[in-house]
């Protein structure tokens, strides 16, 4: 196992490079249209939360992150196989996110990206990716996540080696 860091560097986030990750979360004028009597846009079905598998439920949540210290080290990365999990900025910041596609991921493995503080994402059932990263002091995030009997967090460790994120 090789002991060379990694430099992570964020790519912003678009729907076509976070499709093998999961949804990109974001008003999409042409997923809208006006209700109330002409008073509300309604950004109609961004995304579908998976969290049924062993009679899980969808829950709500607030998740408040504050920075880490830099450089941030990525050091591991985390999955839910019995359900996607949604982030949604609260406030307009920007945040990171860092994934994997492989089943075994590595630094090597890990894409980066920066979201704008309109932008949330849903990452896909069993995708790896890095606990919330966020640049403000405080910052929170409506999640949604599933609730339920049945084991639905794995964490992988990048054990003798790890990745930088380079901050834009």
């Amino acid at each position: 196992m090789s002991s060379e860091i990694v430099t992570l560097r964020p790519e912003p986030l678009t729907a076509k490079a976070f499709a093998p990750f999961g949804q990109v979360i974001e008003a999409d004028h042409d997923k809208s249209y006006l209700i109330n009597e002409g008073t509300t846009r309604r950004f109609h079905d961004l995304a579908q939360a998976d969290v049924a598998d062993e009679e899980g439920e969808a829950i709500l949540s607030i998740f408040r992150g504050t920075p880490r210290s830099l450089p941030i080290a990525i050091s591991m990365l985390e999955r839910h196989p019995l359900g996607s999990q949604a982030f949604v900025p609260m406030q307009p910041a920007p945040w990171l996110i860092v994934v994997s596609e492989d089943e075994n991921p590595t630094p090597a493995s890990c894409r980066a990206f920066l979201a704008t503080g309109s932008q949330g994402v849903q990452y896909g059932k069993n995708i790896w990716h890095h606990p919330l990263l966020v640049l403000e002091p405080t910052q929170d995030f409506l999640i949604v996540d599933r609730k339920g009997m049945g084991d639905n967090l794995e964490e992988r460790w990048f054990e003798g080696q790890g990745a930088i994120l380079q901050i834009p």
